[in-house]
């Protein structure tokens, strides 16, 4: 049986992102598209809250980032599924702008979601031409963009269930299979999760580090078992699969 949180609300109170009066909102973990990374860049504590837990109660995994300097650091980190970003952040009234035009052109693919009072076209426009997907108004319905959140991470989710080829490597994302000129080729599943990554960004660098906390978590600490995986990838499959350059790793076949 799925374990459901509820939100129940007596009266509406002044909230910006306060479910409406009398409204129930169900909360199902892993509902929808399933449990994704998102980061949430908010400085106001009574907006980050409150969405942070409808966001974990649908079994994501939530990064909170109050500034634009703690959002760049968690970023080097970890590159999320989706990002949730005031535009008006402590060191710039443009910070959520700032930070997607950054990671756009550090090659970010995963959709961004913009959160902001401010509501004039050109804003809307700009959020759109600094590489957002869509743009929320304060004050909102906590509701609303939650739906908003599932309505991009199933684009997230499709883009898992589809086939990827580069060259003679072909991945099959819904069945995690690889083929390697057209032979089916086995992997562990640490192998193969390095392989997808890489697949998936195929213009990103990865550092030994960021693929430690995001193909191991905690159940590693030594970056060594990551040269270990490159090792064994390219054993299995080809020497050209994967690419060392400075910084890390990256795929090393023309997309």
């Amino acid at each position: 049986m799925a374990v459901t949180t509820q939100l129940r609300v007596a009266e509406r109170v002044s909230h910006p992102c306060q479910p409406p009066q009398g409204y129930n909102l169900f909360i199902t973990p892993r509902m929808q598209a399933g449990s994704m990374r998102l980061l949430l860049v908010e400085d106001e504590p009574n907006i980050a809250r409150p969405v942070l837990r409808a966001l974990e109660a649908q079994g994501h995994q939530v990064r909170h980032a109050p500034d634009l300097e703690t959002a760049r650091s968690l970023l080097a980190e970890a590159e999320p599924d989706l990002m949730l970003l005031d535009v008006r952040l402590p060191e710039s009234e443009d910070g959520g702008f700032i930070l997607a035009r950054e990671a756009r052109s550090a090659g970010y693919k995963g959709p961004i979601l913009f959160m902001t009072a401010r509501d004039a076209l050109a804003d809307r426009v700009m959020g759109l031409d600094e590489g957002g997907d869509d743009y929320v108004v304060k004050p909102f319905d906590l509701p609303e963009l939650l739906a908003r959140v599932r309505a991009l991470l199933r684009r997230v989710s499709e883009v898992k269930q589809s086939r990827v080829q580069y060259g003679p490597l072909e991945l099959d994302l819904a069945n995690r299979s690889v083929r390697w000129e057209g032979r089916v080729v086995e992997l562990s599943a640490r192998e193969y999760a390095l392989l997808e990554r890489l697949a998936l960004f195929p213009q990103r660098v990865y550092s030994p580090e960021e693929l430690l906390d995001l193909i191991w978590g905690e159940e590693a600490s030594d970056t060594g078992v990551v040269k270990v995986c490159v090792h064994h990838l390219r054993s299995k499959l080809d020497s050209r699969v994967v690419r060392t350059v400075p910084g890390g790793y990256k795929l090393g076949l023309v997309p």
